[in-house]
């Protein structure tokens, strides 16, 4: 069993969620619960408690959600946020690889996020935390993201990133090292995640950091060469959006 408790203000959201887990995750035993940041911390820090996963409501009654976790002594299991449509907080909760569910809650969703569980793993939440926070409060400024991997959570400047190739619903993602990370992602995630990010997608496989791009071939079969050797061929459907968004850039330049 997956030991698991819930911190939410609000006791209809408390019992929807756990008839929900209930009948889609029945590996999910909820221990514990509390509804407010002063009684998160108390069960949290209980020796006793000792939970796999927590289920997180960012709103409680007396303050945020972030404010229980910078009181705990340690944080040793994973989280799954609970949020009402927050686009600042979603998109945190992308960068740093941490589980979110949206409200009302969608019980594919759910069974989506507790899929994303591994107990007794290395979750390197502290690092994903210490992102998710700097993400949530500067938005703008794009440095760092999780990466939930095949083998394990990689934490990647953006800056590093070469290119995107998609292969059915995993990721493979490409280091100015040589490096690559597969991971366990759209490649259509990441097109969403880093919109505005210097990032864009030529092909319904290939989303590339403009930074690395070497040379643009014109024709019918037009591609890229980026400076790693690999040539991105840009879709005829994507092109006019690509060459009108480098032209955007000449002139900005």
């Amino acid at each position: 069993m997956t030991k698991a408790v819930i911190i939410e203000d609000e006791i209809l959201g408390v019992n929807n969620l756990k008839s929900l887990l209930a009948r889609n995750c029945p590996e999910i035993q909820v221990i514990g619960v509390a509804g407010s940041v002063s009684e998160g911390v108390n069960l949290l820090n209980d020796p006793e408690c000792n939970p796999d996963v927590a289920f997180l409501d960012i709103n409680l009654s007396d303050g945020l959600v972030f404010q229980l976790l910078n009181q705990l002594e340690e944080i040793n299991f994973e989280v799954i946020f609970i949020t009402a449509y927050e686009q600042f907080a979603i998109k945190a909760c992308e960068y740093s690889a941490i589980g979110y569910v949206l409200k009302p809650i969608d019980a594919e969703q759910l069974v989506a996020a507790v899929n994303r569980i591994k107990p007794g793993k290395l979750n390197k939440i502290t690092e994903r935390l210490q992102i998710f926070n700097q993400q949530l409060n500067t938005p703008n400024k794009f440095e760092k993201i999780g990466v939930s991997a095949i083998d394990g959570i990689y934490f990647v400047y953006l800056k590093d990133i070469v290119r995107f190739e998609g292969e059915d619903n995993y990721t493979h993602i490409f280091l100015k090292t040589g490096e690559r990370i597969t991971a366990s992602k759209t490649i259509k995630a990441y097109e969403d995640m880093l919109g505005g990010a210097n990032f864009f997608r030529v092909h319904k496989s290939h989303v590339i950091n403009l930074n690395f791009m070497k040379k643009f071939v014109k024709g019918d079969g037009g591609f890229l060469v980026m400076e790693d050797g690999k040539q991105i061929d840009v879709s005829r459907r994507r092109r006019p959006a690509f060459i009108e968004h480098m032209q955007r850039l000449q002139e900005e330049i």
